[in-house]
């Protein structure tokens, strides 16, 4: 990201492109590999013009984590149309583009964040940072689910499902052998799974596993799971 013909910005305007700037730096090699240096040279800008603005390279990479923070938990809105399988395979697809486009820094910051980095300083803000996004995620989940008040099994489905998500996402980025595509579907399917297990337990998952295949439609991920393990039953001679 360059940007050629240096000209003069305001504060905030000099601000946002260095912040844009690392992160598109951050997004493609880890923290540790990336310089002031690059940073300047990308923005077109000096190197003390980058600790005029920043005081180091811990305070930019904090600040661009904050901007790539709120940009992964945005992904998890979804407007309240629709059957529950269809908008959660749209929210793994905005999730699985957030990976797709910050590959190493996704893998660097959930593998041991900045103190893995070489940015120690910055590992409690950026932890952080993260619980946000993990809660943010949370939240949406259960807006979709319509629940005002989560019972305790509720809040173990959702809660191990986001920490799902995020593992197959790491694991996906070490080689990207399964499909992208079947991923988030399979993401899909965890959930209705995970729910299915809850309400063997409970009779209000049970409850709330009925309300979710009642309003699926017959082309939806929900049914494409029943449909996929019932085949796998063994028919009765």
């Amino acid at each position: 990201m360059t940007t050629g013909v240096r000209r003069r910005m305001g504060v905030e305007e000099r601000r946002d492109q260095l912040i844009a700037v690392a992160l598109d730096l951050f997004s493609h090699r880890s923290p540790d590999e990336v310089s002031i240096d690059e940073i300047a040279a990308a923005a077109g800008i000096s190197r003390p013009l980058v600790y005029h603005y920043f005081p180091g390279k811990q305070s930019l990479y904090e600040a661009a984590l904050r901007r790539a923070a709120d940009d992964l938990a945005s992904r998890f809105f979804e407007p309240p149309d629709g059957a529950l399988g269809e908008r959660l395979l749209r929210v793994m697809g905005r999730f699985f583009d957030f990976v797709d486009g910050h590959g190493p820094g996704f893998t660097a910051l959930m593998r041991g964040g900045p103190a893995a980095a070489g940015l120690a300083g910055s590992a409690s803000r950026a932890n952080a940072m993260i619980d946000e996004v993990r809660q943010a995620a949370y939240e949406q989940i259960i807006a979709h689910l319509g629940i005002e008040h989560p019972a305790p099994r509720m809040e173990l489905l959702v809660r191990s499902w986001i920490s799902l998500a995020e593992t197959t996402a790491l694991i996906w980025l070490d080689g990207r052998v399964i499909p992208r595509a079947e991923l988030e579907l399979q993401l899909v399917h965890d959930f209705a799974a995970l729910a299915a297990v809850s309400a063997a337990y409970d009779e209000g998952m049970a409850a709330q596993l009925h309300r979710m295949l009642t309003d699926e439609p017959p082309d939806g991920p929900f049914s494409a799971l029943v449909q996929r393990l019932l085949a796998l039953v063994p028919q009765q001679s």
